[in-house]
C-alpha cells in the first residue's frame, strides 16, 4: 500500500569514497513479546552499507533478515515488536533517537524498501500510474498530470513495455516480475541513498529473476544508492553484491566480501548453504541438505544455536556461545572484512 510521507531535509549522498556509511547498525537487539514468552528475533546484530556498495543478508526463513530491515525503516509491529538496544546510524545520525515525525521523512526521500510479494504491496484499487505519481505528489507538491508524466518516466526507467498505454493498468494486470518492477520505480522514485530489497525474486522464476537482479545493479550504479539485498539463496546474489552477512538465530555468524565467502567459508552453516546449491556437475546424484530445522527463537539451544545441525559440533558449543571474531591466514595475518561466529573456523577455512 501506499503511504503519505513528508519530504526531509538530510544530508546529500555521499561520494563512494566516502568513510561515512550511509547506514550503520550498531548491536542491535529486537524482541516479541508473545503469550509463550520473549522472542528475541534480533540478537547484536553489526553492519554497514557504504554509497555504491551492496550487502547481502542471507538465511533462512526465521533468521532475523526481515526485522531487521523493518527496524532500519521503522516500520516494526509494535506492539509486539520493540528494539531492546541498539544504534541505526543514517548519515552518521541515530536515527532511533528520531521523533516518529522526522523518521518519517526519511522513508521515501533518503531510505526505500522493496517488498518480496509486490501484489499485497500494491494496492488493488489505485492504478500504478497513480501509486508512483503519489511519490511526486505528496513529496515534491507536483500536479496530477506532472506526477503522471514522472511515473511514465520511471517506469520507462525500470523497462516496462508500452508505459505509457499501460500506466493506467492497476496491478493484477502485470505480471510477477512487472510488478517487482514497479515496486522498484516506486522505491527508486526520489532517488533515495538506501535501498533494502526484501527476497525481491521470491516466487519468479530464474529467466526473471536474472532480469529483476541486473535491473537492480544497474540502477545502484547509476544512482550510487546502498543496496542491503535480503535473501535465503546465495546465487541470486553471486554476481550482484560486494558482501555478505550470514545471519542464524538473530546473530550474524558470518562475514566476508562475497567472492572470498564463495571459495572459503568459515562457518558450518555458510558450508552447508553453499552445498546446497544444486551443481551442473552433480546431475543424478541427491541433493544436499542441512539437517535439522532451525532453532524455536523461544528455545534456543544453549552454546552455539547451530549446534544441533553441525557435523564439527563439539562440547564447548553446546556451552560456550561463540563471539563474531576475525578471521586469519594460516601465518595469522588477518583477512580483510572476514569474521566467523565458530569455535573451530580455523578447521573450516583451513581444513
Amino acid at each position: 500500500m501506499t503511504v503519505t510521507e513528508v519530504t526531509a531535509e538530510v544530508p546529500r549522498r555521499p561520494d563512494a569514497d566516502d568513510e561515512t556509511p550511509v547506514l550503520e547498525v550498531r548491536d542491535l537487539h529486537v524482541e516479541f513479546k508473545t503469550r509463550e514468552g520473549v522472542v528475541k528475533a534480533v540478537n547484536g546484530v553489526n553492519y554497514s552499507v557504504r554509497a555504491g556498495e551492496t550487502l547481502a543478508v542471507l538465511g533462512e526463513s526465521g533468521s532475523g533478515k526481515s526485522v531487521t530491515a523493518q527496524a532500519i525503516m521503522g516500520i516494526l509491529d509494535s506492539p509486539p515488536g520493540r528494539i531492546a538496544k541498539g544504534e541505526i546510524l543514517f548519515h552518521g545520525q541515530d536515527i532511533l533517537t528520531l521523533p516518529e515525525n522526522e523518521r518519517r521523512k526519511l522513508r521515501g526521500p533518503k531510505m526505500a524498501m522493496i517488498f518480496q510479494d509486490a501484489l499485497s504491496a500494491l494496492n488493488p484499487v489505485f492504478s500504478v500510474g497513480n501509486q508512483l505519481g503519489e511519490m511526486f505528489r505528496v513529496h515534491q507538491g507536483m500536479s496530477k498530470k506532472d506526477a503522471k508524466v514522472k511515473a511514465i518516466e520511471l517506469m520507462e526507467r525500470v523497462k516496462i513495455p508500452a508505459a505509457k498505454q499501460r500506466v493506467n493498468d492497476y496491478p493484477h494486470q502485470f505480471s510477477g516480475g512487472m510488478r517487482q518492477r514497479i515496486m522498484i520505480a516506486m522505491a527508486l522514485a526520489l532517488e533515495p541513498d538506501l535501498i533494502i530489497a526484501d527476497e525481491p525474486t521470491t516466487a519468479l522464476d530464474v529467466t526473471v529473476q536474472a532480469q529483476v537482479m541486473d535491473l537492480l545493479a544497474e540502477l545502484q550504479r547509476e544512482y550510487n544508492m546502498g543496496l542491503i539485498l535480503i535473501t535465503h539463496d546465495l546465487g541470486v546474489v553471486a554476481d550482484v553484491a560486494d558482501k555478505i552477512a550470514v545471519m542464524y538465530a538473530g546473530r550474524i555468524v558470518e562475514q566476508a566480501p562475497i567472492h572470498e565467502l564463495y571459495k572459503r567459508p568459515a562457518h558450518p552453516y555458510t558450508r552447508g548453504l553453499l552445498d546446497s546449491i544444486p551443481r551442473l556437475d552433480q546431475k543424478g546424484q541427491e541433493l544436499f541438505a542441512i539437517k535439522g530445522l532451525p532453532p524455536n527463537l523461544l528455545h534456543v539451544p544453549s552454546g552455539c544455536a547451530f549446534n544441533p545441525r553441525c557435523t564439527r559440533a563439539q562440547d564447548i558449543c553446546r556451552t560456550d556461545s561463540p563471539a563474531l571474531v576475525p578471521v586469519t591466514e594460516q601465518d595469522g595475518s588477518e583477512l580483510p572484512g572476514r569474521r566467523s561466529a565458530c569455535h573451530f573456523w580455523k578447521e573450516t577455512i583451513h581444513g
